[in-house]
């Protein structure tokens, strides 16, 4: 009896195939165990197959990036800018949520993908649309930064660098060492200390590892933004209005290599 081929029963790989693969291999493992000869392995073909669909494994990480992207909600009609931007940041960050792996992604990229463009005027389109002025919505883009995309860039965590999954008596001498480290710490910056104390984060629902980016820290931040915002809008604020040196400088930091608006 004749053997049927392995490679005819398999779906024909294209560029769709290939990207899904990759962020389900990505989902499971987190992105540095991603390769593009592990790609090729669960896929079934030889590495140099893939290179058809994605020359390279920095377009490979750029379409999947472009895939999660893709995947946030679209501007609910007949709503307010507040609540359009509000949704599809909120609607961003559950995708970033799916995919822990993409925030670290998008921040490595060198400039904007596709997909983050189209979001990107998109978002711009809503505060134009809704009445703001464009010296407000380029300084509005520019102060929601990373937010647009569902996640915090923190300028430090203020909850430690100690992995909550691990076992406490595993390194006992380990264990002292950061002690006491952490006693050092505190008895030369207090204040730091007393912030790291008091701060309680539910570690279920940070992005990529940023243990300050819980969802109630990340609402906080975006509501205390677009309420800002709003006030500005009503007053009809103008950068021209302002200090010379407040005029002349960038509000907010940029949402990283891919995500932030031409200045």
């Amino acid at each position: 009896m004749a053997h049927q081929p392995e490679a005819g029963r398999r779906a024909p790989l294209n560029r769709e195939r290939v990207l899904r693969a990759a962020i389900a291999l990505a989902d499971g493992g987190g992105i540095e165990s991603l390769s593009m000869r592990k790609l090729a392995q669960e896929l079934g073909v030889v590495p140099m197959a893939l290179y058809k669909h994605v020359p390279n494994k920095e377009q490979l990480l750029d379409g999947m990036v472009d895939t999660v992207v893709a995947r946030i909600d679209l501007p609910a009609s007949g709503s307010g800018w507040k609540d359009v931007v509000r949704g599809r940041v909120l609607s961003a960050r559950r995708e970033l949520l799916r995919h822990r792996w993409a925030a670290q992604v998008i921040e490595s990229r060198t400039g904007p993908t596709p997909a983050v463009l189209e979001y990107l005027d998109s978002m711009i389109g809503t505060f134009r649309d809704g009445g703001f002025s464009v010296d407000l919505t380029h300084h509005a883009m520019h102060a929601m930064g990373s937010r647009l995309l569902g996640f915090s860039q923190e300028l430090f965590d203020d909850s430690g660098n100690a992995d909550p999954n691990s076992d406490p008596n595993s390194d006992p001498d380990g264990g002292a060492e950061a002690r006491a480290a952490g006693v050092a710490m505190a008895a030369r910056y207090p204040r730091i200390a007393e912030l790291a104390a008091g701060a309680a984060h539910d570690p279920t629902s940070v992005v990529g590892g940023r243990r300050c980016d819980d969802q109630f820290e990340f609402e906080f931040a975006l509501d205390l933004l677009l309420d800002g915002l709003e006030k500005l809008h009503e007053r009809g604020w103008t950068s021209t209005g302002s200090s010379g040196a407040e005029a002349g400088t960038e509000t907010g930091a940029g949402a990283g290599a891919g995500a932030g608006p031409g200045a």
